[in-house]
């Protein structure tokens, strides 16, 4: 025979459960729908004119050694400025190195300018300065407010050793549309 308080435990343990059960089931749900909405975004990777590429990834990689990352965005406003976050690894310690880029309009996701464009704050070319570890990072920013809206181009990128001049890191080439 359940006692008031055994029959308040009861009721409190199938309350919890309940509620648990509820919470699971809505957790996976929502879990199924952000991977496969994930896996259609990564298996999609042609821009299209809804969703054309504003903002880029950038992966370089050495010939021998070294890595490198470039968070490039452009703010969804009227100023056209493209932030450059770079970040590099596995360089030579307490070293100077510079980020270039280098554009054409050709669209064939096959990069063959080599009119290489050295990036920095603006204008002014900024170089990156590695740790005693060989790694480092840097606050870039270029104004494409010259360019038109809409405009597309391929463009790949190249870290390079910024006393020899030597390219120490390349990227593939990737699609941009000017926002």
């Amino acid at each position: 025979m359940l006692t008031k308080f055994s029959t308040t435990i009861l009721a409190s343990v199938i309350t919890a459960f309940s509620v648990f059960s509820l919470l699971s089931s809505c957790q996976k749900e929502s879990s199924t729908k952000d991977l496969s909405s994930s896996l259609t975004a990564k298996e999609d990777k042609a821009p299209t004119p809804a969703q054309p590429n504003f903002n880029l990834e950038v992966i370089l990689r050495g010939a021998e050694s070294g890595f490198g990352h470039v968070k490039f965005r452009q703010a969804n406003d009227a100023a056209k400025i493209v932030s450059l976050d770079v970040w590099v690894r596995d360089l030579l310690p307490n070293h100077q190195y510079l980020l270039q880029r280098a554009a054409d309009t050709n669209l064939d996701g096959n990069c063959t300018s080599t009119s290489w464009l050295t990036l920095g704050n603006g204008l002014q070319p900024q170089a990156i300065t590695t740790d005693a570890n060989g790694t480092g990072t840097e606050g870039l920013w270029r104004d494409l407010s010259a360019l038109t809206s809409g405009a597309t181009f391929d463009i790949h990128f190249q870290i390079i050793d910024a006393v020899t001049k030597t390219v120490v890191l390349t990227s593939d080439c990737y699609q941009y549309t000017v926002r």
